[in-house]
């Protein structure tokens, strides 16, 4: 995961709260320079840099500059998709907001929320981690009053706050965002963003909650969250066409090169600025598939050769015994003999 994207239910939301305010759907999808189809997918994903256009051309738009702030009370904070239901099914507040930061990345992976207490109050903050967000106002604005209307509906009572912060200058006077989070002390210039309130509220059940619920869109969202931190890595698609092509013959660095429309010396050197050669990647694979391999009784070395592309069994010996130190039967006599 790169740090760099957000989730096409939450672009859907920004269009949502902009087509509100008098935006015109198509015209905005034309200047960020999407199609409405690609907008259809909920499992999709966009560029954070796509989402930066987005809030500039709707503030642009609609005349609100301050669109972003008032995002949670332009939606319904359900529409948000699976962390939202999480979260409404959690049995207390601050089991819920453990799992906003655990599974924001769903969501949005250019920021990270965090939760702690401090002399009896709570901080929710909020940090960049994408260099692509170059606005990160929007991003923080949206993302504070979001939680805070979600917080307020989830326990069924208002939220009162007794301070939010930003850490970057005003853009305005304070009194639209002294409204909107229902607090006074509206700092800018902080040394963090993020609202702080009381801690008696940090334990307050939810209404409503569902534990059956709970363990299931809990479980949902930890699938969808394995899936976008999975490896996506040039090498990483080199190693699945190595693995698709051991079918009784050694993959060539041609036929990969060819599988995924690159030229050889383009292939080698991508491989090279992730710190590893073609060679090495068939080794590991074939040495990790062997350890497996040889652990199935009914499998012969000979059947495992070829399971590995290996045109003679001899050469699958000397392979294994320069990666372990040992031959393959005697693996297999005591296979803890290697990590």
């Amino acid at each position: 995961m790169k740090n760099n994207s957000l989730s096409v239910a939450s672009f859907n939301l920004i269009l949502y709260a902009a087509q509100q305010k008098g935006a015109d759907f198509n015209t905005l999808c034309e200047k960020v320079g999407l199609s409405p189809e690609m907008l259809q997918d909920p499992d999709a994903r966009l560029p954070i840099k796509k989402v930066q256009i987005l809030w500039k051309e709707a503030v642009e738009m609609t005349g609100d500059k301050h669109l972003a702030l008032h995002l949670g009370e332009s939606i319904n904070t359900i529409a948000v998709g699976i962390l939202a239901y999480v979260m409404m099914h959690c049995p207390t507040l601050d089991k819920a907001l453990e799992k906003l930061c655990q599974y924001q990345d769903i969501v949005c992976d250019g920021s990270k929320t965090s939760v702690f207490i401090q002399d009896d109050l709570v901080h929710v903050t909020l940090s960049q981690l994408s260099d692509e967000m170059l606005y990160p106002h929007y991003a923080f604005e949206s993302e504070l009053s979001i939680y805070h209307a979600a917080m307020k509906g989830m326990i069924g009572k208002d939220l009162p706050l007794k301070s939010v912060h930003f850490n970057y200058p005003t853009y305005s006077d304070s009194s639209e965002y002294q409204r909107v989070f229902q607090t006074q002390e509206v700092i800018f210039e902080s040394n963090f963003t993020g609202m702080v309130f009381e801690k008696k509220y940090f334990h307050l059940p939810i209404i409503n909650a569902n534990s059956s619920l709970f363990h299931l869109f809990d479980k949902h969202a930890q699938c969808i969250l394995d899936g976008l931190k999975q490896d996506n890595s040039f090498k990483e698609k080199v190693k699945k066409e190595i693995l698709d092509g051991l079918k009784g013959e050694e993959p060539s660095l041609f036929n990969v090169s060819r599988s995924l429309g690159i030229g050889l010396r383009s292939l080698q050197m991508k491989l090279k600025e992730e710190g590893v050669t073609f060679q090495q990647l068939l080794d590991d694979i074939r040495k990790n598939l062997a350890l497996q391999h040889l652990q199935e009784s009914h499998l012969s070395t000979t059947d495992i050769a070829y399971l590995l592309g290996y045109s003679e069994p001899s050469v699958f010996s000397r392979s294994f015994k320069k990666w372990t130190g040992h031959t393959p039967n005697v693996y297999r006599k005591n296979p803890k003999m290697v990590a």
